[in-house]
Order: structure tokens, then C-alpha cells, then sequence
């Protein structure tokens, strides 16, 4: 089938420009002047006055997870639909191994999560929370054989999934070996619980003490420590997940500075949510934004300080660590003692749109949008050029955004299966439009939804393109 999208404006990382796109079946087959193709395509869109970029990549996303005695309340059928519908074609879950088990039953167990029922294209990587001899040789095999090219390590959680220094550094060493990307996730988990405790034995037991326990100069610490470690491992290749606070921002800017393989993301939920505002809202309510990282102190600098690593480069890209508990039977089950909720806010949904809200408001430029949220993503974890780009060759997974449209956030309208939304009341400046996935129109301007679930495909990843 041909689709030919007339009027609109071209978004890439080098520029902005007016042509026409030509879809031919799953790719895109050309970039023609307007007006200027003679052929009679099977469908065309009119994008004038719209915004014609790359499909977005959520490379952080945890679908059905399992945390804290239940499970994430979206699973591949909800959660890549949702996603969909928020202008995302492409994500990267994290299939888990804990110690004591096998890493490739792990992968396993996320490919028959997956399969048959994602609605959007989709890659793993791997949660490595027992780092042994058959671990460090499975790291090998699922990057040689089935495109799992980046493997995760928690600094947090003891007893859970976290690694020791030694741990750490075994898994650096063995991927400067075979070509992967170490993501960590940097927090001081040993001293964290030790806050925990002392806070809960004072009776300190409301969901703002989730955000108190666990200071942002721990997340600086441990951010340093990675890096170290790193560095002893011959610069293996590091990327932080949900980069929250400003004292771990200064230590990537640092090492990429020095010239360090060292790379970073972070959250809508960092850059536009408070301690105070949210997290400290009354009662239990603040339960609805407990995540770790926490959401960080309004009177401190850190959002500021992310947005300008967002223009600089410092921070790479904009994921969501989608991971949404219910306030039902879910978050509630933390009543009385904040440790016991489920962490993990829903946003799949609304990235794209979130982003763009700092191109409104003058934080970003519109080019630096489409990179934080589907180019540099794509070339981060070996999907590009297929994805993440709008060029002949290239999936044709396109979005049509509207700059003058409006979105207001709520969990009436929203399509994520959770019973709240951490962005409720939220008003955008800019609108998802017509949503495309490998040249099939998922959702039309009028918000219809097209797509099915297991038309995803499975997506093996190359390295990153930005190793040296």
C-alpha cells in the first residue's frame, strides 16, 4: 500500500523542513518536494500546519513488573496501546532475572508476555539482579544471539535486585567485553534503608517520607561510584535510567565532559513534579507519585538543572519508567507504612506530549524534541536508523503533531489501566494528531483507534551507536 502525508513539516535532529512523505508498505520510500509527486498513492493525509516527526521510543518502560507483592497494572495489551495513542510506536521493557535464577528463562518469561499481544513494535532489555559465572556468560549469549544489548543493574533494592561494588564491576568488565551498555540505576540503597528504618521507628510513616529517605545526594553518590567503577572497567559504556537530581547530573556532565562513555535519562515526572506539591499532598495521596528515584524538594534546583542538561546534551533522552500501580489494592497496599508502596508512576501515555510542553515554553528547541524522544533513543540502543528517524529506508513510524492543538491530561480520557493519573488536570500545548506504525494508521486525527494487539513485532537490537 502507498501513503503519501502532503503539507506538513519535516522534524529531524539537523532541521526543519516542508515535504511530503512517501510510505511504501511498512517504510518510507521517499522525501519529495510538496507538491511534486505524479503518482496516485491509496491513501493520502493532509498534514498541513502539522508538525511530520519520527514515531516516539520509550526505551524505560516496565509492563506488567512485578513489585512489592503485586504486579504493574499495565501489561503489553494496555500499556503499548496506551502508548500508541500518545505518539509512541516503539518501547524497550526490561525482562528480569533475580538471583537464583536463570537469565534466559527471565527473557523467557518477557517474550511470552509480549507476543500476541503488543500493539507496537518492541525490544527487551535485561534486569540482572544475581550477578555470578552464569550470569556474565548469559550476557555474552543474548547479545551474540538474541539482541538484548543492554543489561541493568541496581545500586538499590537490597535483598531485591541490587549488586554490591564487586557485582557491579564483574558485569562492567564483562560488557566492555562484548560490545552492551550498562544501565543503573544509582541510588545508595544500603544507607536508604537504614532512613527507612530510623523514619518508620519515629512514626514517620505518610508517603512524603518515601521522598525524604532517600536524599538526592545519595543518587549523587552512587551516580560518582558507578562512574569509578566504570572507569576501572576500561570506560565501559554507562547509561543512568531516571536521572533525578542535580547532584548526579554534575557527575555525568563531569565524565562526558573528561570524554567518558557515560550517558544519561530522565523523566517527565523529575522535570515538572515536586516533593512538596505532590509526593507531600495530603493524606495518602501522595502515595499516587511514589517512585524511586523520588520526585525531588521545589525549592532546590534540580528541575531547572535537568532541562538545561536536556539542552546541553548531558542528559540524552526523555524515557518515562512507566510502571503504574493502581491507588486500589495496589498503592494501598503501603497504608501505615510508606516502604510498602508500589513504586512506579503511569506516563507512557503522555510523554511526547509532556516534552513538547518545554518546546512551548521555550526549554527546547523543536529539533531537540524529536532527539530526547525517538532519535537519539533509537541510536542509544541499536535501532537506528529503522526507527527513530524519517528517511527512505526508515520504518515508516510517523507521527502527526499538532502544535496549535490542546491536550488536557485525565484518567476519565486516558488509556492506561490505572484508576488515576499522576498528570490529572494537565493542560499541553500541542496535541498528538494521526499516529502511524510501520505504515499503518494506529490512530486517526479524530482519536479512532486502528490497531490490534500482536501486530508488534519483536525488535533485536544492535550496540549503541555512540560508543567509542
Amino acid at each position: 500500500m502507498t501513503l503519501l502525508i502532503t503539507g506538513g513539516e519535516v522534524v529531524g535532529p539537523t532541521g526543519r523542513f516542508a515535504a511530503d512523505v512517501l510510505v511504501d508498505g511498512e517504510t518510507i520510500s521517499a522525501l519529495l518536494a510538496p507538491g511534486t509527486w505524479s503518482g496516485q498513492p491509496e491513501t493520502t493525509i493532509d498534514a498541513t500546519g502539522k508538525l511530520v516527526i519520527p514515531g516516539g521510543i520509550d526505551v524505560h518502560t516496565h509492563m506488567k513488573l512485578p513489585f512489592g507483592g503485586t504486579f504493574a497494572s499495565d501489561d503489553f495489551d494496555t500499556g503499548t496501546r496506551a502508548a500508541a495513542y500518545g505518539g509512541t510506536t516503539t518501547i524497550v521493557d526490561f525482562a528480569v532475572q533475580r538471583t537464583g535464577e536463570v537469565v534466559q528463562d527471565g527473557l523467557a518469561a518477557w517474550h511470552a508476555l509480549a507476543d500476541g499481544n503488543a500493539h507496537i513494535d518492541y525490544g527487551f532489555h535485561m534486569i540482572i539482579g544475581g550477578v555470578d559465572d552464569d550470569a556474565l556468560k548469559a550476557m555474552d549469549q543474548l547479545v551474540r544471539d538474541e539482541g538484548v544489548t543492554s543489561f541493568k543493574l541496581f545500586m538499590a533494592y537490597p535483598g531485591v535486585f541490587y549488586s554490591d561494588d564487586g557485582k557491579v564491576l564483574r558485569a562492567m568488565q564483562t560488557a566492555r567485553e562484548n560490545g552492551a551498555t550498562i544501565m543503573m540505576h544509582a541510588e545508595n540503597g544500603i544507607a536508604i534503608d537504614v532512613l527507612v528504618a530510623q523514619a518508620l521507628a519515629k512514626g514517620q510513616t505518610d508517603p512524603v517520607y518515601h521522598g525524604i529517605t532517600r536524599p538526592s545526594i545519595l543518587e549523587g553518590e552512587a551516580t560518582h561510584r558507578a562512574i569509578a567503577l566504570a572507569q576501572v572497567a576500561k570506560d565501559t559504556p554507562l547509561y543512568f535510567v531516571h536521572l533525578s537530581a542535580s547532584e548526579a547530573l554534575a557527575e555525568v556532565a563531569a565524565a562526558r565532559d573528561a570524554g567518558r562513555n557515560v550517558f544519561a535519562e530522565t523523566c517527565p515526572q523529575y522535570l515538572y513534579l515536586t516533593l512538596e506539591d505532590q509526593l507531600g499532598a495530603p493524606g495518602f495521596e501522595g502515595a499516587k507519585w511514589v517512585a524511586s528515584p523520588p520526585l525531588r524538594p521545589k525549592h532546590e534546583s534540580h528541575r531547572d538543572d535537568l532541562w538545561r542538561g536536556l539542552r546541553t546534551n548531558d542528559l540524552a533522552i526523555v524515557s518515562t519508567d512507566h510502571c503504574p500501580f493502581c491507588m486500589k489494592d495496589q498503592k494501598e497496599l503501603g497504608l501505615g507504612d510508606f516502604s510498602k508502596i508500589p513504586n512506579g508512576i503511569g506516563t507512557v501515555e503522555h510523554r511526547v506530549d509532556l516534552v513538547y510542553q518545554g518546546v512551548a515554553e521555550g526549554k527546547l528547541s523543536v529539533e531537540r524534541w524529536v532527539e530526547t524522544i525517538a532519535t537519539t533513543p533509537a541510536r542509544m540502543f541499536g535501532l537506528y536508523p529503522r526507527k527513530g528517524v524519517i528517511a527512505p529506508g526508515s520504518d515508516a513510524d510517523i507521527v502527526l503533531y499538532d502544535p496549535n492543538g490542546r491536550t488536557t491530561i485525565s484518567a476519565t480520557t486516558h488509556h492506561m489501566n490505572l484508576d488515576y493519573s499522576a498528570w490529572e488536570g494537565v493542560e499541553i500545548a500541542g496535541k498528538v494528531d494521526t499516529v502511524i506504525s510501520r505504515g499503518e494508521v494506529l490512530v486517526d486525527r479524530d482519536g479512532t483507534y486502528h490497531g490490534r494487539k500482536g501486530r508488534g513485532r519483536y525488535l533485536k537490537r544492535g550496540l549503541s551507536s555512540y560508543l567509542r
